[in-house]
């Protein structure tokens, strides 16, 4: 076979991609505070103890901003994050376990991530996670 010249790079063809790139977080961090300077510029700036006033749902703030809340809710708002992004992944499964060829493994796959999701709330159950009182 006849010798073949291996293409050379430049390094300056190798720092253009790096400039472009450059370059355009650049114009993106411009843009950004243009629009912020904007902003701040053109908004009418007129305190009032009313404007300042701490707003929510329409009722006056009464006592003080601190509330106690309790954990179980965050923890009821996490299980159920979890439990809803684990189902989104049987739809894909199902597409692949209808596939000719596949049926065995994506089978014991699935079977397996099913049994994390079950051991999880098993031990969320166990810990009294679940309980609502």
């Amino acid at each position: 076979m006849a010798d073949v010249p291996e293409p050379t790079v430049l390094a300056s063809d190798y720092f253009q991609s790096y400039a472009v790139v450059g370059l355009l977080a650049v114009v993106g961090v411009l843009f950004v505070a243009v629009a912020f300077g904007a902003g701040r510029l053109l908004r009418p700036v007129v305190p009032t103890p009313e404007k300042l006033l701490t707003y929510e749902c329409g009722v006056d703030p009464v006592g003080e901003g601190w509330a106690h809340t309790q954990v179980r809710y965050y923890v009821y708002a996490f299980l159920y994050v979890i439990f809803a992004v684990d189902s989104i992944f049987l739809f894909p499964w199902a597409t692949v376990f209808a596939a000719p060829g596949y049926g065995a493994t994506t089978l014991v796959e699935m079977f397996i991530f099913l049994g994390f999701l079950a051991v999880g709330l098993l031990y969320a159950w166990k810990k009294g996670v679940l309980a609502w009182a």
